[in-house]
C-alpha cells in the first residue's frame, strides 16, 4: 500500500541502491505471479457461483461477493505493480496511476475486512437473536455501499497527495505529505487501527459469543427434532468464517508491524536486506487475496459443487448428481433446512400452549396434553401449506 522506504529518503537518492541479481528477481516474479493468477481466477469463480445460482444469493454470500470483488480487484491492479516498483525502484506508469496505486489498496482492504465484520455481525444476530428480522436484500446493498463510501473517505488523502517526481536516472511515485517527518507514520497508525485492529476486535468478540453458544450451549429458540442437524450446519459456516478472518489477520500482521517499526526507526530503511524483508511482507499481505476461494471450496459443499462445475472440463473433475442438487433452488422437502427451521420455530411456539384446566387434577392434565397435540399438528399443517404456496 506504500513505498518500501520513506519518501523523504527516496527523493534524495538518484540511483537505486537495491539492485537484485536476475535469479532472485525471477523467483519473486513467480511468487507474485502465482498470487495474481490464483486470486483473480479464484475470486471470479466465487463471484460467478453466487450470481449464477439463486440458492447462493443469501445475506452472507452477498458480503462474500463483495469480499471476492475487492480481493480480485486488488490482486489485478496492485500486486504486480507493487512488485515491479519495489524491485526496480522506478515508476513506469504515470502520475494518474500513481494516485490510483496508492489509493486503491487501502480502499480494497477496508472493504474486505468490513465485509467480514458485517458477516460476523449477521451470524451473531442469526444465532444469538434468531427471532429478530434479518437484513433484506436492499439493506444488505445499503451496508455494502456504506462500506465502500467510508473506504473512499479513508483512502482519499493518499490519492490527493500522491505525485511523481522525475530524477536524473529514475522516476518516483510517492505520497508528498505536508509534513514528511510525521504525517506518513501517523496516517499508517490510523489505517492500522481502523482497517486492522478495530474490525478484528469486533469480530473476535462476536465470534467468541457465537462459538460459546454453538459449541458450549443451546441455540435460543431451537428445540426441534432436527436441532442437531441445524447445529452442525451453523457450526460449519461459523468455522469457515473464523478461518477466513484468522488467515486475513495473519497475512496482514507482518505488513503493519513492518511500517510501524520502520516509522519508529528510519535508519532501517537503509539496511541492505530491507528490500527482501519488504518483498516478503508485501507478498504475504497480497497473498491474503487468494486464500478465501480455497477455504470456501474445502469447507463449504455448495461452493465446492460450484468449483466442480467451473472446472468440469478437466478430465479428473466429475460433477455428481449431489453436486448438481447442491446449487439448485430449494423446494419443499422434509429434509431441507429451510423447512426444518420453520417447523422448529412453530414447535417452540405451539408446544407452550397453556390450558387453564391443568391445575384440576389428572383429567385436566390429559386435556392439556391433548390440546397441545392438536395445536402442534394444526401449526405443522399450516406451516407446510404456507411454504408450499410460497414455493
Amino acid at each position: 500500500m506504500a513505498a518500501p522506504r520513506n519518501a523523504s529518503n527516496i527523493t534524495g537518492n538518484y540511483t537505486n541502491q537495491f539492485v537484485q541479481p536476475p535469479w532472485r528477481v525471477a523467483l519473486w516474479s513467480v511468487a507474485y505471479s502465482s498470487v495474481l493468477a490464483v486470486a483473480v481466477f479464484g475470486n471470479l469463480i466465487v463471484i460467478w457461483i453466487i450470481l449464477a445460482h439463486k440458492r447462493m444469493r443469501t445475506v452472507t454470500n452477498y458480503f462474500l461477493l463483495n469480499l471476492a470483488f475487492s480481493d480480485a480487484s486488488m490482486a489485478a491492479f496492485n500486486t504486480l505493480i507493487n512488485f515491479i516498483y519495489a524491485t526496480h525502484g522506478e515508476w513506469y506508469f504515470g502520475e494518474a496511476y500513481c494516485k490510483f496505486h496508492n489509493f486503491f489498496p487501502v480502499t480494497s482492504v477496508f472493504a474486505s475486512i468490513y465485509s467480514m465484520t458485517a458477516i460476523a455481525v449477521d451470524r451473531y444476530m442469526a444465532i444469538i437473536h434468531p427471532l429478530k428480522p434479518r437484513l433484506s436484500a436492499k439493506a444488505t446493498t445499503g451496508v455494502i455501499v456504506c462500506i465502500w463510501s467510508l473506504a473512499v473517505v479513508l483512502a482519499f488523502p493518499l490519492c490527493y497527495f500522491s505525485t511523481t517526481r522525475t530524477l536524473p536516472r529514475r522516476t518516483l511515485c510517492y505520497v508528498a505529505w505536508p509534513r514528511m517527518a510525521d504525517d506518513p507514520f501517523m496516517y499508517h497508525i490510523i489505517v492500522t487501527v481502523l482497517v486492522y485492529v478495530l474490525p478484528l476486535v469486533v469480530m473476535g468478540i462476536t465470534y467468541t459469543i457465537v462459538g460459546v453458544t454453538l459449541w458450549g450451549g443451546e441455540i435460543p429458540g431451537d428445540s426441534s427434532d432436527n436441532y442437531h442437524g441445524q447445529l452442525r450446519a451453523k457450526r460449519k459456516v461459523v468455522k469457515m468464517m473464523i478461518i477466513v478472518v484468522v488467515t486475513f489477520a495473519l497475512c496482514w500482521l507482518p505488513y503493519h508491524v513492518y511500517f510501524i517499526v520502520t516509522g519508529l526507526n528510519k535508519r532501517l530503511s537503509k539496511w541492505k536486506y530491507i528490500q527482501q524483508v519488504y518483498l516478503s511482507v508485501l507478498w504475504l499481505a497480497m497473498s491474503s487475496t487468494m486464500y478465501n476461494p480455497i477455504i470456501y471450496c474445502c469447507l463449504n459443499s455448495r461452493f465446492r459443487a460450484g468449483f466442480k462445475r467451473a472446472f468440469r472440463w478437466c478430465p479428473f473433475i466429475k460433477v455428481s448428481s449431489y453436486d448438481e442438487s447442491e446449487l439448485r433452488s430449494t423446494r419443499l422437502h422434509p429434509t431441507r433446512q429451510s423447512s426444518m427451521y420453520t417447523l422448529s420455530r412453530m414447535d417452540t411456539t405451539t408446544v407452550l400452549v397453556y390450558d387453564s384446566t391443568e391445575g384440576d387434577g389428572g383429567t385436566g392434565r390429559k386435556k392439556s396434553l391433548s390440546a397441545r397435540k392438536r395445536s402442534y399438528i394444526t401449526a405443522q399443517e399450516l406451516c407446510f401449506n404456507k411454504i408450499q404456496h410460497a414455493s
